[in-house]
């Protein structure tokens, strides 16, 4: 596969060791360090965090109701054993303001505080984004709000985006929230793709440390993109783009837009998510200066448990060592990280300190990794 973008990057911390090695004149070299210390005010901390799903949910005998499968083939080949799906008259920012409270909550921050708002999610309400409504349900009336899209790599890319803005000295305080409802784009007569999907939301609240030379929580990440493995998974616009110039009534001019289902090549995907994992966290890890053995946690994109357990024996973490929730709740794509690390973290599990390695992998396609230090 041709790699057609990637990117790695570090600490702030350490960036701003490698400009000081650089030798230069004492005027210049003091215009220098004060331009380092006004790019990098301070380093992030995660300090809250929270999650919501729908009540509803599908077992997997319900969706042997629907199409030719059963229970033992979709847990044996998935790990999945139910999904939440949005119920009538649910939204999914719905979701996201319950997800962003929890996370306010528990970080001890008030709405009026925040900065930024980040939504990461392929399938807002509003397809010119769901930011702004959150913002404004949370109450979060300071804050600059907008979408991020890239699938089920969305979370890691806007928790590095939040990063970026803090150690800036841009913003204080960001929450970044990933959710997606993929249940409106499934074909639920596909038993391909039906199985995997499920609808949910989590938020993560990113704030400067008072301590401004304390690392960040982000201590080392890996991303990549590869536009030519679009074709294995994608949900496009379904329409002919000539609606201006088409005549008749409610099938022309005046037609609703609409996006075709989902369409996913299983196989190909699979070959790229076992191939790509690995090699992201090996990157974060390397950019971080940290051996495998540092990692206390796996917390990636919940997608198919075979794909987890082969990140954990490449990390040689055991089966206790990795946060898996995919059987409750299925592929809830950018929503997959939050909604694993809240119930990890408010069930005792993950502590303060802890070192996580996260990864994301989705349409795209898209691809990125973490080294995150919770607390």
């Amino acid at each position: 596969m041709q790699v057609a973008h990637r990117q790695t990057a570090g600490s702030c911390l350490h960036s701003r060791s490698a400009a000081q090695g650089r030798r230069a004149a004492p005027v210049a070299s003091q215009r220098s360090s004060s331009a380092r210390r006004g790019l990098c005010k301070a380093a992030e901390q995660l300090v809250g965090v929270g999650s919501s799903v729908p009540e509803t949910f599908l077992t997997n005998d319900d969706l042997a109701k629907l199409v030719d499968t059963n229970d033992e083939w979709i847990v044996t080949r998935t790990g999945i054993r139910k999904r939440h799906v949005l119920g009538k008259g649910e939204t999914l920012a719905q979701h996201a303001v319950i997800s962003s409270k929890r996370a306010l909550e528990m970080a001890g921050v008030d709405a009026k505080d925040v900065d930024l708002v980040l939504f990461a999610t392929s399938s807002p309400d509003d397809v010119f984004g769901s930011a702004c409504q959150v913002q404004a349900d949370i109450g979060a009336t300071k804050a600059v709000a907008f979408d991020l899209t890239a699938a089920c790599s969305g979370f890691v890319l806007a928790m590095v985006t939040a990063s970026q803005y803090i150690r800036a000295g841009t913003f204080k305080t960001v929450l970044v929230v990933g959710g997606d409802a993929l249940s409106r784009f499934v074909d639920w007569r596909d038993r391909g793709t039906c199985i995997l999907f499920g609808d949910g939301c989590g938020a993560v609240v990113m704030r400067a440390n008072p301590d401004p030379a304390a690392p960040g929580a982000i201590l080392g990440m890996d991303m990549g993109s590869d536009g030519a493995g679009h074709k294995h998974l994608h949900c496009m616009f379904s329409g002919g783009g000539l609606k201006p110039h088409s005549e008749g009534g409610a099938a022309g001019p005046s037609a609703h837009a609409s996006y075709a289902n989902i369409h996913m090549a299983g196989q190909d995907v699979f070959k790229f998510a076992v191939r790509t994992v690995p090699a992201v966290i090996d990157g974060a890890l390397a950019k971080a200066n940290l051996p495998k053995e540092s990692v206390d946690w796996l917390v990636m994109h919940q997608a198919n448990q075979r794909i987890l357990d082969a990140a954990a024996t490449r990390l040689g973490l055991p089966a206790e060592r990795v946060v898996s929730n995919l059987a409750n709740y299925g592929n809830t794509s950018a929503a997959s990280i939050p909604l694993a690390l809240d119930e990890a973290v408010r069930g005792g599990l993950i502590q303060p300190g802890d070192k996580l390695a996260m990864a994301g992998f989705g349409a795209g396609l898209t691809w990125a990794g973490a080294i995150v230090r919770w607390g």
